[in-house]
């Protein structure tokens, strides 16, 4: 079998890497990655090296006026910006915020690790397992005066099954065959936030370290600089079902009533992507984000779609789906998950605000405008 997994939003699924701004150059509304090792050979040749040595060790970024026949004679790969305006926030930025997060990549090219496919789908299959009963445990293990350290984990057994009973081990995918370095492209994301106004609440932008500006004025806030896969790329590669868990003897002795199918899978995966696209309309709506929003009912709209026939799921997978994202409870209201937040440190004063929680997304900007949510996905199986 074969799986198909199509960008609906900007996605990345990294490498853990990064683009120091001294590793590339900017030019004609494209990235141009420098080959290092070429440019050294060339310099060694002559009085030059030294110069480049000194500008790359003290300068925040190269100098395209001494430089720039670099970025258009050596350069590795070219990226585009996703838009011509995202050059001009490149310009205008501050240098810490030039590391730009590539997409992973092997020799032949860009392509979607299996390990990021199936923990989305895990993620959907312990939310379509999870009971209320199960957030009260979670919640009731850090109330003592030591917590553990896994205080999920034996629900999350239990919804799952145990390492040599888990649910997952059905299920096997591999690497995507890569795709064209055409497909990927600089996107610009934001982090929005919401702000009281009153007795409302309003849109604003997060500056770093620390600091909000006016909804109005996104270009003040903090720009993110990210290599993403663009709406519309496809990701190939193998899907396999073991069919040995589906045998009556196997499944009494992990003591399974059945063993998830396709079909399952997908249904829990849909489930979870529909509590999180409602989450994500309010939030947009809140916030009065209306190119955002309108991307959100485009993802709500395809989600009803593919629900009639049980051969594709919606899964949001990769850098940027934030906290709901990697969670498999979304139910943020819940007092018993209010209670488990407080006692983790970064979440305890968000959560005491009583404002709505999270209050903050990754907004990626399309055309100069904040309109879509990363990493949301289209996964098919044949």
């Amino acid at each position: 079998m074969r799986y198909r997994l199509t960008c609906l939003t900007p996605t990345l699924v990294g490498d853990g890497q990064k683009l120091a701004p001294i590793d590339y150059m900017v030019w004609k509304d494209q990235i141009n990655v420098l080959n290092q090792s070429r440019i050294f050979k060339l310099l060694s040749k002559g009085p030059r090296l030294e110069n480049y040595l000194t500008q790359i060790r003290k300068a925040e970024r190269l100098d395209f006026a001494a430089w720039g026949g670099f970025a258009q004679n050596y350069a590795d790969r070219r990226v585009a910006f996703e838009h011509a305006s995202c050059a001009q926030h490149w310009e205008r930025a501050r240098a810490e915020s030039l590391f730009i997060a590539t997409f992973a990549s092997g020799l032949k090219g860009p392509y979607l690790p299996a390990s990021a496919l199936r923990g989305a789908l895990r993620t959907g299959l312990v939310h379509s397992r999870w009971t209320e009963e199960f957030t009260k445990e979670v919640a009731a293990r850090l109330q003592g005066d030591r917590a553990p350290r896994r205080p999920a984990e034996g629900p999350e057994s239990a919804a799952l099954g145990s390492s040599g009973q888990n649910r997952m081990r059905v299920y096997a995918a591999g690497d995507s065959s890569p795709v064209a370095g055409t497909s990927l492209k600089i996107c610009l994301v934001r982090v929005s936030t919401l702000v009281t106004r009153g007795n409302k609440f309003e849109l604003g932008w997060k500056m770093a370290p620390r600091g909000t500006v006016d909804g109005k004025r996104p270009e003040d806030s903090t720009p993110i600089f990210v290599e993403m896969a663009m709406p519309g790329t496809t990701f190939e590669g193998d899907w396999e079902l073991r069919s040995v868990f589906s045998q009556p003897e196997i499944l009494k002795a992990l003591h399974w009533r059945q063993a998830p199918d396709t079909k399952r899978m997908f249904d829990a995966a849909n489930g979870y992507a529909e509590q999180l696209l409602t989450l994500h309309r309010q939030y947009a709506e809140t916030a009065g984000m209306a190119h955002l929003l309108s991307g959100v009912d485009a993802l709500l709209a395809k989600l009803a779609e593919i629900r009639s026939d049980g051969a594709a799921a919606l899964v949001p997978l990769g850098w940027g789906t934030g906290l709901l994202g990697k969670s498999a409870v979304v139910d943020t209201k819940n007092e018993d998950y209010r209670k488990i937040m407080r006692q983790v440190p970064i979440y305890t004063r968000a959560i005491e605000s009583n404002m709505p929680f999270p209050k903050t997304r990754r907004v990626v900007f399309l055309n100069n405008q904040p309109a879509a949510l990363p990493g949301w996905t289209l996964l098919q199986a044949n």
